[in-house]
């Protein structure tokens, strides 16, 4: 995952752990992934769901910070 792109159906916690740039995308839908026990079997496109947020751009604006580190 490190080499290429987060896709929708990445897990949220490993996401997060090997990108820990992306966390203030997640802060900035108020999405409290980090801490919550979810994170560890939930996806992305599932977060996305809960929280409302178009998943595709979602996981474009992940990528995007994961390219700006």
């Amino acid at each position: 995952m490190t080499c290429g792109k987060i896709t929708e159906d990445m897990n949220i916690r490993e996401v997060i752990e090997k990108h820990p740039e992306v966390v203030p995308v997640f802060a900035k839908y108020n999405m409290g992934c980090i801490g919550c026990i979810a994170a560890s079997f939930e996806k992305i496109s599932d977060i996305a769901a809960v929280h409302g947020v178009d998943v595709k751009k979602f996981v474009e604006e992940l990528n995007e910070a994961m390219q700006d580190n």
